[in-house]
């Protein structure tokens, strides 16, 4: 079974007939985890870096924020029994798609916010694909931890497994 993540939405599993998959990243992040021993994962799209900038918003819809949705994503996760020390994580998207000028940056905010934060939090990325001028769909497989990109214009390709990443 699947499980769509929208713009600005999260999902986390440990049922490993179901995969995850989110479509269209552009200057949006795509964040994906796993712990591979107890086969729990999740993807996390959101939109823009600081929810202080609509805080109305934010509180209605925290997944659109890096600050708001990071820690949900994780916090999420551990309550299925992930652990931080063990999680595979990778990070698409971030592109310069509508703004290829770089006048806004949206794209590069998105992943400095997220760097920030995992900076502050001792999380290390394992593998990512991001900023350039394309869009990505990201697809998690919860039994294997198997992730796959797809890039426009091209097939889809297998980024990694949790033993290759981590």
């Amino acid at each position: 079974m699947k499980q769509i993540v929208g713009v600005a939405d999260m999902k986390v599993s440990n049922k490993t007939e179901e995969s995850i998959v989110t479509y269209s990243l552009g200057s949006c992040i795509g964040l994906v985890i796993y712990d591979p021993v107890v086969k729990v994962g999740g993807i996390l799209h959101y939109m823009l870096p600081e929810s202080s900038i609509d805080t109305e918003k934010a509180a209605a819809r925290p997944y659109m924020f890096a600050d708001s949705g990071i820690p949900r994503l994780f916090k999420t996760a551990y309550a299925l029994g992930a652990v931080k020390q063990r999680m595979m994580i990778y990070v698409a998207g971030g592109a310069e798609i509508l703004d290829q000028g770089g006048f806004f940056n949206i794209g590069k905010r998105n992943y400095m916010a997220l760097k920030k934060l995992f900076f502050k939090n001792n999380v290390i990325i394992h593998k990512q694909d991001v900023g350039g001028n394309t869009n990505r769909t990201v697809r998690l497989e919860i039994a294997t931890g198997e992730i796959y990109v797809k890039t426009s214009g091209a097939k889809e390709v297998k980024i990694c497994h949790p033993f290759d990443c981590l």
